[in-house]
């Protein structure tokens, strides 16, 4: 009995330390949410460089994802000097080309292009902008995802960023939508944890954040650092562009302007797959701080302490995790179903641990309707049938 006793004090311990360590990560992460807010209110205010470069839009498409329409449209009326809108697709057939053709026709004023791509590469949204690139004519480089709705003065901000603070790479955080309950989920989660954890980078050293939301950067860094063949065999490209970019050309910065994408109505077997598809990325592109992530999950925390009766600890973490969530979610994202659901961001934690858990079972992914095999460092290996 007193050794069952001694395990029990020792269980007890040991959940202390990690839950408070996990109350530190929620405090952390407020902070970074705080600070962001701050900041960018601050940059709004300032005034933007008298001339702006000229600007190339890189978009790769595949599909006609939910929302594609005005989209793309956001980018054709952006309140800009100097840009062009170069939209690729590996085949004319694409549902999204009948889409992109009608806003060339109600546009003509804007510089936008349809490009046919021929360039084959492990990750095809690559391939895509490899040969986007060699028709892109101007020194300023800015790709994001098809999916991705940008307010108007979308360009101005983020280029004007990138020019008065001459980083390397300007990227922007994102809220999500979707029109099912799963996708809700999912939408729910990258606000309360994925977007609070990129927040908390930069103050923990980390340099080489990049969001494939927005990367925005100049064509000379680009081809310093070894240009898009370089991440052609990635799935995590945009984190790969992003450590590469960031490596020759300067620090990344987060970009006062956030994006919105739309997750169209995925089941919860499609947001099961995402996420331990996003999971086992991390898992190959970031191993060490991969490990770490369930000191993050305060809601495993909550569990366990209500198990060895730390009801302190408990109610404590539970507090501090619905404020990160509004704090991440609402004041970062200004999103107002993660205020709605902040109280159930402790059971979003227990669904992001068993994510975590079964990153560890393989390293088999499925996307856009193949299979790959992850190799140890990220690389992408197509599984044939």
């Amino acid at each position: 009995m007193m050794l069952l006793d001694k395990l029990s004090y020792a269980v007890a311990i040991v959940v202390s330390i990690l839950g408070f360590a996990a109350l530190a990560y929620q405090v952390v992460a407020m902070l970074a949410a705080l600070f962001y807010r701050v900041e960018a209110t601050l940059v709004k205010k300032c005034s933007q460089p008298a001339q702006l470069p000229a600007v190339s839009i890189l978009k790769p498409v595949s599909g006609l994802d939910t929302g594609f329409e005005g989209a793309i449209l956001g980018h054709a009326l952006q309140d800009y000097p100097e840009f062009e809108v170069l939209f690729g697709v590996h085949n004319l057939d694409d549902l999204a080309v009948p889409v992109i053709q009608a806003l060339i026709d109600q546009h003509p004023d804007v510089q936008i292009r349809l490009i046919p791509c021929a360039t084959k590469t492990p990750n095809a949204k690559v391939g895509i902008l490899i040969d986007l690139l060699r028709e892109a004519r101007y020194p300023i480089l800015v790709v994001n995802d098809s999916d991705i709705s940008v307010p108007r003065n979308y360009l101005r901000r983020i280029v004007g960023r990138l020019v008065m603070r001459k980083a390397g790479l300007v990227t922007c955080l994102y809220r999500a939508t979707a029109s099912s309950v799963a996708g809700l989920w999912e939408a729910f989660g990258i606000c309360i944890d994925f977007v609070p954890s990129t927040l908390v980078a930069p103050l923990v050293g980390i340099r080489e954040f990049g969001l494939g939301s927005t990367l925005c950067f100049r064509r000379e860094d680009l081809e310093r650092a070894g240009g898009f063949e370089a991440v052609s065999n990635y799935i995590a490209d945009d984190y790969q562009l992003a450590r590469r970019i960031t490596a020759v050309g300067g620090r990344a910065l987060m970009s006062e302007v956030v994006v919105q994408t739309n997750l169209s109505a995925p089941s919860w077997l499609d947001v099961w797959r995402h996420q331990v598809r996003w999971a086992r990325t991390i898992r190959v592109s970031r191993g060490d701080g991969f490990l770490g992530l369930p000191i993050t999950h305060a809601g495993l925390w909550i569990v366990l302490a209500l198990f060895c009766n730390l009801w302190n600890l408990a109610l404590m973490l539970f507090l501090a995790r619905v404020a990160m969530a509004v704090m991440g979610g609402f004041v970062a994202l200004e999103s107002w179903p993660a205020l709605l659901l902040a109280p159930f961001a402790p059971l979003w934690d227990l669904w992001a641990f068993v994510v975590w858990l079964a990153a560890f079972t393989g390293r088999t992914v499925e996307w856009r309707g193949e299979r790959y095999r992850l190799t140890k460092t990220g690389e992408l290996e197509r599984i044939e049938d």
